[in-house]
């Protein structure tokens, strides 16, 4: 299996190969069904609003049932692993709870945020982890070279100062004031994507764009209220 083969898999239904490794056991990668041995573990997500074409588009978001996002990359993903010869495992529906945040600082260079998110050297804030594919073979893997976080060189740290009701203070997150002020505020929220994440200096190509942005905030409200 060639590495370059899993990124056009994943491009083709909007998502991006957002690194890999060749775990060990502190990783917590899971046995395969069928052989045991995981020797490579690539992880899929996206980045900016790589996926909200397709996505948008598809069953699960037009349907109206819950869970959309959740339910297309099952179905994307599975279907992915099983034409590739691997196992697909997801960051949602646990037990079991697969330890994707230390597989991501695996895959690439990552570090926590101020806000608590892992940010990216070249996507800031604005990236996520649909799933991963487990593989049997020990994929040739390019080299990756380890870049600095960005937030080490930010004096500033202007997402700390951005939200309108200070959420974020560098260690803890107030969800209720959060909460409280999406209710009573969502478009402006919508628009900014979030005005602490927004603030990040980073450049990045793209964020979500608007209809992405108002989803997750939709999605965020909903899990508020369970």
């Amino acid at each position: 299996m060639d590495i370059e083969c899993v990124h056009s898999a994943l491009e083709a239904v909007g998502l991006r190969s957002r690194g890999a490794f060749h775990p060990v056991q502190e990783d917590g990668v899971p046995l395969l069904a069928d052989c045991g041995v995981v020797r490579t573990v690539v992880l899929a997500g996206a980045v900016g609003g790589s996926l909200w074409p397709t996505f948008s588009q598809s069953p699960e978001y037009l349907d109206g049932r819950r869970d959309p996002l959740d339910r297309w990359s099952f179905r994307v993903i599975s279907q992915i692993a099983e034409a590739l010869g691997a196992q697909a495992v997801f960051p949602f529906g646990g037990p079991p709870h697969h330890p994707f945040l230390r597989w991501a600082r695996r895959a690439e260079s990552l570090a926590p945020s101020p806000l608590g998110l892992l940010i990216h050297p070249r996507h800031g804030l604005w990236h996520s982890y649909r799933g991963a594919l487990l593989f049997r073979e020990a994929l040739q893997l390019p080299a990756e070279a380890e870049e600095e976080s960005p937030c080490l060189s930010c004096s500033e740290q202007p997402c700390l100062s951005a939200c309108p009701v200070g959420a974020f203070n560098g260690t803890t997150y107030d969800v209720e004031a959060c909460t409280a002020y999406l209710k009573a505020n969502f478009d402006a929220c919508a628009q900014a994507g979030c005005f602490a994440r927004s603030a990040c200096p980073v450049p990045v190509s793209t964020d979500y764009p608007e209809a992405q942005r108002r989803f997750h905030l939709r999605a965020f409200l909903n899990s508020r209220r369970l």
